[in-house]
């Protein structure tokens, strides 16, 4: 399930692994999901260990799997917390997205505010795909793409929606 990707390790899904089979770099179009985990006034963001950037938890829905399960799933597989789905945040295209390794992907990316469970371990770095996981305060964000800073002050102010935030 994981493969080298442009110099770093990446967990890519075994039925993605099967499509690059056939289609090469060409461009996927693939249902994404964005957990933005709140706790008080801080946010969990990882670091990603492909590009460097800063990121909330994201990940790519398996087949038949629901989106919100997704982000429970992920939020475990990358930063060990297990986490609640409190609402929908936002319905974006996103995309296209070169990876390092050429591979070209979009995604129809559903984002969600999640909490903390009560009995949650601490965070940490739980896989390959990230270098670092911290909580940020909201009001001290490390840079990021301008959406994932959309989403965040979203998340924390109630809004929601969909399509491009620009």
């Amino acid at each position: 399930m994981s493969r080298r990707s442009g110099g770093q390790w990446a967990v890519t899904p075994d039925f993605i692994l099967q499509l690059r089979e056939k289609v090469g770099h060409q461009e996927l179009w693939l249902p994404g999901v964005t957990a933005v985990i709140l706790d008080g006034d801080r946010v969990l963001l990882v670091k990603r260990s492909d590009n460097g950037q800063w990121t909330p938890v994201t990940g790519i829905c398996e087949p038949q799997e629901e989106a919100h399960l997704t982000a429970i799933r992920e939020a475990k597989e990358e930063t060990g917390v297990d986490i609640n789905v409190e609402r929908l945040l936002w319905v974006q295209a996103v995309g296209p997205v070169e990876y390092p390794n050429g591979d070209v992907t979009s995604y129809m990316d559903t984002a969600f505010v999640c909490s903390l469970e009560e009995d949650s371990p601490e965070a940490y770095v739980a896989d390959d795909e990230s270098t670092e996981v911290r909580w940020f305060p909201l009001d001290a964000l490390p840079p990021m793409k301008p959406r994932f800073t959309h989403l965040i002050h979203a998340a924390n102010t109630g809004i929601s929606g969909f399509g491009s935030q620009n």
